[in-house]
């Protein structure tokens, strides 16, 4: 497959899709707030991980949602619970903070899933420390649905807008996992020590608090890829990614791999005299890490693959997850 071709796919690719829904939404808002798209900037604009409020004694609250896809509910209701709370849990860790607790609004037909979403919620919720203080239920409900929302606090922000010319693009994977068939999740945390997954966790606001990097994302359904794309995005930069380099499972295909889910997933970037020092420190964790690409001050992002070579996205023409581009601010 040449790089024109694995571009194609990617823009074509269910993770992609999902993403893009979100420049309707931040268009939508900032064509209905008396104060435009200026509006939706807080102290981390909308387009981040989690929103940062200022705490008043120079740290941030952090505050995130997450929602599950209805087929995934259907059809592994104990393993969307247990997401619900770990994928949550990673947004505030991206964001380089700590969780403090979640809360959650579920609606079933019944106890069936209920019950099963519940058992996963309770489990994550032990395995990551995060305590589950509250929600919403509706057991008289057609279809199953389930979103979680969380808050934490941190120190010092690693946010999508920091990213530099110059930077390394960097991402760090746990390999240690495998497929949920037959969804594109990657399962690296049910299994593994509690101690040992909040402790790989812990890494990401030690980064922000000792100034190793101040930009970073999780990666999401978007993908490796997608998620980078969002990153370059925010920050009004682009890049050209080497998909070859980004750590992969042995026997897992590229085409699958670039639209994973995993369960620790991040990308950075990082300022080349820090690049050293983050890298063993993923390293000393056995979390598979390494340069991917270089951010550029040209909004593109380009893909290169097997000796070829393509253009994937113009954030000049389209928007990402932005608002649409030649929407008056």
């Amino acid at each position: 497959m040449s790089a024109e071709q694995l571009c194609n796919f990617l823009r074509d690719s269910r993770g992609f899709a999902h993403k893009r829904d979100i420049s309707d939404i931040v268009t939508a808002l900032g064509a209905t707030l008396p104060g435009g798209s200026a509006a939706l900037a807080q102290a981390v604009p909308v387009g981040d991980d989690c929103a940062a409020i200022p705490d008043g004694h120079g740290g941030y609250l952090l505050f995130a949602i997450e929602g599950l896809v209805e087929d995934f509910i259907t059809r592994m209701p104990w393993f969307a619970g247990y997401c619900s709370v770990m994928v949550n849990v990673s947004d505030i860790y991206a964001m380089g903070g700590r969780p403090t607790a979640v809360v959650n609004a579920l609606w079933s037909h019944g106890m069936d899933p209920a019950g099963a979403m519940l058992q996963g919620m309770a489990r994550a919720s032990q395995t990551y420390g995060v305590p589950i203080v509250g929600g919403h239920s509706n057991n008289r409900s057609e279809r199953p649905q389930l979103a979680v929302a969380i808050l934490g606090q941190a120190q010092a922000l690693l946010t999508s807008f920091n990213a530099r010319p110059g930077d390394k693009l960097v991402m760090a994977l746990d390999l240690r996992g495998a497929f949920e068939e037959p969804f594109p999740y990657w399962n690296a945390s049910t299994t593994a020590p509690a101690s040992r997954l909040r402790g790989d966790l812990e890494l990401l606001p030690c980064f922000a608090e000792d100034s190793l990097c101040d930009a970073a994302k999780d990666i999401s359904m978007a993908g490796a890829v997608g998620t980078a794309m969002m990153l370059l995005e925010c920050s009004q930069v682009g890049a050209v990614i080497d998909v070859d380099a980004i750590p992969r499972p042995f026997g897992v295909p590229l085409q699958r791999w670039l639209t994973a889910f995993p369960s620790y997933g991040f990308v950075l970037s990082v300022r080349p005299q820090h690049l050293g020092e983050v890298l063993t420190r993923f390293a000393v964790r056995d979390i598979a890490c390494s340069v991917v690409g270089e951010v550029t001050a040209r909004r593109q992002v380009h893909l290169r693959h097997g000796g070829s070579q393509a253009l994937l996205w113009d954030f000049a023409e389209q928007a990402f997850i932005g608002e649409a581009v030649g929407v008056p601010a």
